[in-house]
């Protein structure tokens, strides 16, 4: 066998790998043999778009036996967008079999935009009860009420895309909690008729612009919690108590300044009168050396003040409280 011989075989050998590698018969076979028709080429071609003939094939296959045809171009063009083939149409069976209305579109959009769309249309046959956390609210007697709520929801297909999830549910139903609670005059007509709270939420409308519709909403549990009317009314109590003790002693601080201040006044006073009495013997001094003041008048000066303090001290004597008698 020469070296050609070897070649043209290497080539053949090749070939037939490509063939079958490019042209999956097997699965040509098994759609044939299913129902199925689709081309040698058709599942060439995406080899070639980088897409597994399986991922195509057998969806096609379940959609054909449940009697829902779907074109091939769509299918690609789902997987190629980054969607889930299979599931999308497991949800168009199911959603036949419960005779929900649900185009190929609808059910790609839904998947695409991240939602399960098979779990969609289960929650469309089978709603799903969601269980909101303890919502606290107060009744207008300042009665603080603990309540949950069940909420029992169903997926809508047509909102599905867009649509606010359960979040923005249990949000808006702790909400109208809030409100129906809050317009009570005294808690005791919601522990007596809790049914009051879903009748008003439910008025309310809250499953507009989300993905679900709420059939009912069940108070669970209604729990008394703080008397927050009481509380408050303390804190404020307690505030106004501050607020007076720091008043009192602003006035008693600016009192004890003012009292510095006379002290000092008075204390400055002194002085300079201490100030001024030291001067006084000079002044004298002066005025006998300078003779302005004679000696005669001095002496008489003296005269003056040693009478004074004798009259004061005779009225000191003889004053009521020690017991003396007025001079005659």
């Amino acid at each position: 066998m020469d070296i050609f011989t070897l070649f043209i075989a290497g080539i053949i050998i090749i070939g037939i790998f490509l063939f079958f590698y490019l042209i999956p018969v097997n699965l040509w076979v098994t759609a044939f043999f299913s129902g199925v028709r689709v081309s040698l080429f058709s599942l060439m071609g995406m080899r070639l778009r980088r897409i597994p003939p399986g991922r195509i094939i057998y969806p096609m296959i379940k959609s054909f036996k449940a009697g829902i045809p779907v074109e091939t171009a769509k299918l690609e063009a789902q997987y190629l967008a980054g969607g889930n083939v299979d599931r999308v149409i497991d949800a168009l069976i199911a959603a036949e079999k419960a005779g929900i209305k649900l185009a190929f579109d609808r059910a790609a959009a839904i998947d695409l935009a991240g939602r399960d769309v098979l779990e969609a249309v289960r929650l469309s046959v089978n709603p799903k009860v969601i269980t909101s956390p303890m919502i606290a609210g107060m009744a207008q007697d300042g009665i603080q009420l603990l309540a949950t709520a069940r909420i029992t929801v169903r997926a809508n297909l047509d909102r599905l895309v867009g649509g606010a999830g359960e979040e923005t549910i249990v949000a808006r139903v702790g909400e109208g909690i809030v409100a129906s609670i809050g317009q009570s005059h005294d808690h005791k007509q919601v522990l007596e008729q809790p049914d009051r709270i879903s009748k008003t939420v439910l008025a309310k409308g809250l499953d507009a612009g989300t993905a679900f519709e709420i059939l009912s909403v069940d108070i669970a549990e209604v729990d008394v919690g703080k008397n927050i009317g009481a509380q408050l009314r303390t804190d404020q109590a307690e505030a106004d108590k501050k607020i007076a003790q720091a008043k009192a002693e602003e006035r008693r601080a600016m009192a004890v300044a003012v009292e510095q201040e006379n002290r000092a006044a008075v204390e400055a006073m002194r002085a300079k009168l201490v100030e001024a009495q030291a001067a006084v013997p000079m002044g004298m001094a002066d005025a006998l050396r300078s003779g302005r003041l004679g000696v005669m008048d001095y002496y008489q000066l003296k005269n003056i003040e040693a009478d004074t303090d004798m009259r004061e001290s005779i009225s000191k004597a003889s004053s009521p409280s020690d017991g003396g008698q007025q001079p005659r």
